[in-house]
């Protein structure tokens, strides 16, 4: 995607993010577009621990904004794009986009694939989705190895998920891996793939969803943390007052360049 396009799209930079002002419908209706003609793309689904690691990665934010979409699922970065004079700015979440995704997909004949998280999380998911949704196609399903996959593994992969005719994937790897591997396998897979993260454990039911009261106080990583502290403690602690600082900062320095450019008008 060219900066233009990026511009025309209405991106808002958070950090080294640049992040679409979007809503679930033109998202649901951008990927739809994708999907129907079958040629790849790839959706990032960021939140603060997104917005770090490209902070500290410049090639991760590059291949972040290369993104067709980049959906704001943190709060805190929906706040970031109204504090930037972008009042309607809304969070599109990635748990919650992977239903509304399967019902569209019933809806349109489009067929899915899910590629990550253990086989008991996908066979839940698979059991779940054709109980919501019976005439949903699930075209693809695979549990890849946890270690990085060889070139054969990931060639067989991808050929496998367009043999199926897969059209919408979702990619529940795990953050920086499942963005990193569509961005790598975009021009193999004539899918729109979505990296959903945790979305796969929600809905699998091996985690619980925050309150939506949660979710808008932007506290969701506390609630996750509760459930799974040994897994996110050390996480959280490093990269949410980071993100904190470096929103901050990137704040008062737009309005300091605001005032400037007052100044000399």
């Amino acid at each position: 995607m060219t900066d233009s396009q990026r511009k025309e799209r209405g991106r808002v930079p958070v950090l080294n993010l640049l992040v679409d002002l979007c809503d679930y419908d033109t998202v649901i209706d951008r990927i739809t577009r994708l999907a129907r003609v079958y040629a790849g793309g790839y959706v990032c689904v960021a939140n603060v621990h997104v917005a770090i690691e490209a902070e500290d990665d410049a090639a991760f934010s590059r291949l972040v904004n290369e993104a067709d979409l980049v959906l704001p699922d943190g709060t805190p970065l929906v706040w970031m794009q109204r504090l930037q004079r972008n009042s309607g700015a809304s969070q599109v979440r990635g748990p919650s986009l992977m239903p509304m995704l399967m019902q569209h997909a019933e809806a349109n004949g489009l067929k899915i694939g899910f590629l990550g998280g253990q086989q008991e999380v996908l066979d839940r998911i698979v059991a779940r989705g054709q109980d919501e949704f019976p005439a949903l196609d699930i075209a693809y399903t695979h549990s890849p190895p946890f270690r990085d996959l060889t070139a054969e593994e990931n060639e067989r992969i991808s050929t496998a998920i367009n043999e199926a005719g897969v059209q919408i994937l979702f990619v529940g790897l795990g953050c920086p891996k499942q963005e990193r591997w569509m961005a790598a396998n975009t021009a193999r897979v004539n899918a729109v793939m979505i990296g959903v993260g945790a979305a796969f454990d929600l809905y699998a039911g091996n985690l619980r969803e925050a309150p939506k009261i949660v979710s808008k106080l932007g506290l969701e990583w506390m609630f996750r943390l509760v459930q799974e502290p040994r897994r996110l403690f050390s996480r959280y602690l490093l990269v949410n007052p980071r993100f904190v600082w470096l929103a901050t900062r990137q704040i008062i320095s737009g309005r300091s360049r605001r005032a400037e450019s007052s100044d000399k008008g």
